[in-house]
């Protein structure tokens, strides 16, 4: 059986979160938050004395291909055909995106 939460008490918890809830939001997430109280209750009840502790619950293998080396686009290319570029110095100017 779900423990019983008050408005009160949910309404605490969504102080300590800054959260500003209406009443109807405070009815809504008392029944809830009661819910996952309950199932948390369910599963403290399990035996879990012969279960191994899991890291992870799937295998962990990589589904991307291997790493090949392969030549890169040359520099040249790749400044050449960038907005304003500096050959010289291998950089390009891009437009401003933060404080402009």
């Amino acid at each position: 059986m779900p423990p019983d939460l008050s408005t009160e008490e949910v309404s605490r918890i969504a102080k300590l979160s800054r959260l500003s809830l209406t009443p109807d939001e405070l009815q809504l997430f008392s029944r809830q938050l009661a819910g996952i109280l309950g199932y948390v209750e369910q599963l403290q009840a399990l035996d879990t004395t012969d279960v191994p502790p899991t890291s992870h619950p799937l295998a962990l293998t990589s589904p991307l291909r291997e790493d090949d080396l392969r030549p890169s686009l040359p520099r040249e290319d790749a400044v050449g055909a960038a907005p304003e570029p500096d050959q010289e110095a291998g950089f390009f100017k891009v437009p401003r995106v933060i404080g402009g």
